[in-house]
């Protein structure tokens, strides 16, 4: 370094560790992924519902909700998706993309526990006019506010 009133922290490099190997997957992209996501999701719960209704465990029309088609309708996404980011850091819309979710700072596998805050930020992310969503259009690292309360990512390798 030739300029000595610089900061020492000139030199220090900007990037994390791993992160030359991945590219943020873009608005775009995540919003097709969703879409995609959200497809499957229906047609699980739909089936499912079905089904149950079927075997008299609950009585299913298609025309009203009861509480524990309600319940059945929260908790069965959550399952479903958080299931897949423990197992496969990814859902099968971010997996059309090659895509998956990681640690912001290590780009390592996220723990659990995050990843089940991330998903409860999904709503925090939803409440002002998905705004918290549309902020991965804006945001230099492509991150959502779930990413963001979550410590997370979304990339695909670079190949």
């Amino acid at each position: 370094m030739n300029d000595r009133y610089a900061s020492p922290e000139a030199d220090v490099l900007t990037t994390q560790a791993g992160e030359e190997n991945y590219q943020y997957l873009g608005f775009w992209a995540r919003v097709l992924a969703s879409i995609l996501d959200n497809i499957w999701i229906s047609i699980v719960l739909v089936i499912l519902l079905l089904a149950l209704s079927q075997f008299g465990v609950i009585k299913f029309d298609m025309t009203s909700t009861s509480g524990i088609e309600y319940t059945l309708q929260t908790v069965i996404p959550l399952i479903l998706i958080v299931t897949l980011w423990i197992k496969y850091a990814s859902t099968p819309g971010k997996m059309a993309f090659g895509a998956k979710i990681l640690d912001a700072k290590t780009f390592g596998e996220v723990p659990p526990p995050r990843l089940v805050l991330r998903y409860f930020a999904y709503f925090i992310s939803l409440l002002p006019l998905g705004l918290g969503f549309l902020w991965v259009a804006f945001d230099s690292r492509k991150q959502g506010w779930h990413d963001k309360i979550a410590g997370t990512v979304v990339v695909k390798e670079i190949s």
